[in-house]
């Protein structure tokens, strides 16, 4: 997942296409939610997981369709913040706000988490908030030394991630084809991995997980020739990512059982694996944690620079906007966002076994809870058809089972209660922050 990275970047967005978009869309994407979250899927959904994608994707495309329907109508640099602020007035753009910014540094952590545990298939003697840590601080000097390169990084990172899949797709398809498997291997990995709808529900919010990002094209809309074309290019991206999760998913299935997933395996390296190809293994491990770090630096320098936004939006302490040095590193920001990088390290140290289940359980339902607000501004400011009403309210439905979902099971409430006691915070300040406006008007 990856954040607002170009926001402050060259001029060159002032001119991008809607196919640029795309791959900025795909690039913003493909990361450890997919790579490791799957697994958590798999485990909750079995072999319905392949269903609870195609469900979640058909959600998200839903949610996109609204926020590019709202940025045609009225290109904003804050995109849904601005739109949530309109539509229910400057308290909920308040909330909003700090929302999303928490849901992106639980995300955040849940990147870091992930980074650790992939680099722990090689040293597995490496405790993981040792690795937490040693990531965190060579993210903290990239974006220190400069963000030059970010962006051209990110984005050969994201042809990476993208090849990566396609491989596994191909080589998977090659030794079906070879081996003995077929219609057979289908039945026994039905068999394996069971036909749960209650199990496809605890599983829905790990899809959702894999599908975050799609916030971000709307804040990039906005740089488009023709923001008009952003609903053209949101859905080419999640047609993409549909048919390259569903594929690679679905034939990882037909290798691995339920048994051999845990939440700290990546479906694809098990899968390889017990292929018996070692040496794709590796490659792919090693693929997996040059993307989950470019995603990380990226996400740090993104979630510093939404800081920055709320600050100057007068939505947070307004030092957090000052700038230092030659190169007007937001440091202040950096700082704060260093301290949630710190909570990522001791829990952590404190519970390293379900640490990115939890993390990842909480900043999902989280980024949910935001996207159910973009909808919601959809419904009020655009008033839209039947067939717009029936879209946005199927998108809230499969949102809320979706947390509902994290219910069901004993390792997902940690992660629910969570996000509700951040909701609850949120929507305290932003109570006393109305209360003090308001007493602060004249009479």
């Amino acid at each position: 997942m990856v954040t607002l990275r170009h926001m402050n970047s060259d001029n060159n967005t002032d001119k991008l296409s809607w196919w640029q978009l795309t791959l900025f869309g795909i690039g913003c994407t493909i990361g450890t939610g997919f790579f490791l979250g799957s697994g958590i899927a798999i485990q909750k959904s079995g072999f319905l997981v392949v269903v609870v994608f195609l469900l979640a994707a058909l959600a998200t495309l839903f949610v996109y369709d609204a926020l590019a329907q709202m940025t045609a109508a009225n290109p904003e640099k804050g995109s849904f913040r601005n739109y949530v602020r309109d539509a229910y007035g400057n308290w909920a753009g308040f909330g909003v706000g700090w929302l999303y910014w928490s849901s992106e540094m639980l995300i955040l952590g849940s990147s870091l988490t992930a980074i650790g545990i992939f680099t722990q298939f090689w040293f597995p003697n490496l405790p993981l908030w040792l690795l937490t840590a040693i990531y965190s601080l060579l993210a903290l000097l990239v974006v220190i030394l400069g963000s030059k390169g970010i962006n051209k990084t990110e984005n050969i990172c994201a042809i990476v991630k993208m090849g990566a899949v396609f491989l596994f797709i191909a080589i998977a398809g090659i030794v079906l084809i070879k081996g003995t498997h077929g219609i057979n291997t289908i039945q026994a990995s039905t068999a394996r991995f069971g036909l749960s709808w209650t199990g496809a529900m605890k599983g829905l919010l790990y899809a959702f997980y894999a599908f975050s990002g799609i916030e971000v094209m709307g804040f990039m809309a906005i740089h488009m020739q023709n923001p008009k074309e952003a609903l053209k290019a949101g859905r080419l991206m999640l047609l993409t990512i549909t048919v390259l999760y569903v594929l690679s998913l679905s034939l990882a299935l037909l290798f691995i059982t339920k048994e051999q997933l845990t939440p700290d395996k990546s479906p694809l390296l098990l899968a390889l694996s017990i292929m018996g190809l070692p040496i794709l293994v590796h490659l792919m491990n090693g693929v997996l944690i040059i993307a989950g770090f470019s995603i990380l630096v990226a996400s740090l320098y993104g979630v510093s620079t939404m800081l920055v936004s709320l600050a100057e939006g007068g939505d947070a302490p307004p030092w957090l906007a000052n700038r230092k040095g030659k190169k007007q590193l937001p440091l202040y920001a950096l700082g704060v966002n260093t301290i949630g990088l710190c909570v990522s390290i001791v829990l952590a140290l404190v519970m390293p076994s379900q640490i990115f289940e939890h993390i990842t359980t909480a900043g999902g339902l989280v980024l949910l809870y935001t996207w159910s607000l973009i909808v919601a501004s959809y419904l009020k400011q655009l008033q839209p058809s039947i067939s717009g009403q029936l879209k946005s309210w199927t998108a809230i439905l499969l949102i809320l089972a979706a947390v509902a979902g994290s219910l069901f099971e004993k390792t997902g409430r940690p992660g629910f209660w969570t996000s509700l006691l951040i909701v609850m915070v949120i929507i305290l300040i932003t109570w006393w922050m109305k209360h003090k406006s308001e007493r602060a008007k004249p009479a």
